[in-house]
């Protein structure tokens, strides 16, 4: 299965459990996501965009990779287009890198196209490093992290059927509105199984120092 890691233009903290996560994976750009290339020591195969928020100096600093120029009339945001690629290049699983920060609108199109690779039969992650967001969808989800972590399921719709195991106050078989605080900020064991009959949402975590 191959990833690919996609370097978006938010937040980013380089942890070794983001390295973990990066091992092996292949890389796409998004215009201004190229800035934490240098951080991750990866090489992008491709840079994608409309390079409005490069800058020259890291268009001369990248100048050998080859590069997909959009128009800023555009219907799709850099990240989305950059993903088609990986798409169209074998790319099953994906890691959004520097997918949070930056304007709350562009967060949420994130987790929206986290979603909508997770209902397509990808696996996907958003991570700034010390952050990071899993899409639920109907079915089993495990999480590996690290003990004390915090983690938060946010519906994005109803919730129906949700068993949370591997934390400190474990759920089984309820039932979660959009909008409840119910499973905000629970504490994980180490492996997280989060299950559900039907809607979807995201499990947002943030792992705990001690995995550095």
């Amino acid at each position: 299965m191959t990833r690919f890691a996609i370097l978006l233009g938010g937040n980013l903290t380089v942890t070794a459990r983001l390295r973990r996560q990066l091992a092996g994976a292949r890389s796409i750009a998004a215009d201004g996501g190229m800035v934490h290339a240098v951080a991750l020591g990866v090489d992008p195969e491709l840079w994608v965009g409309d390079f409005d928020s490069s800058g020259s100096e890291l268009l001369l600093q990248y100048r050998h990779v080859p590069r997909q120029s959009h128009k800023p009339e555009k219907d799709a945001t850099d990240g989305d287009l950059a993903v088609a690629e990986a798409l169209k290049r074998g790319g099953h699983d994906f890691v959004l890198v520097g997918g949070f920060g930056g304007q709350a609108d562009h967060t949420l199109g994130h987790f929206s196209l986290a979603l909508r690779l997770a209902r397509a039969g990808h696996a996907c992650l958003l991570t700034s490093g010390d952050e990071e967001a899993h899409p639920l969808i109907p079915g089993l989800t495990e999480i590996d992290l690290p003990p004390e972590s915090r983690i938060s399921i946010v519906p994005f719709a109803d919730l129906t059927g949700l068993d949370l195991e591997g934390v400190r106050w474990p759920l089984a078989k309820r039932d979660v509105p959009l909008g409840s605080s119910l499973t905000l900020s629970n504490v994980a064991h180490g492996r997280v199984g989060i299950s559900l009959a039907s809607g979807y949402g995201m499990a947002i975590a943030y792992p705990a120092a001690a995995d550095d």
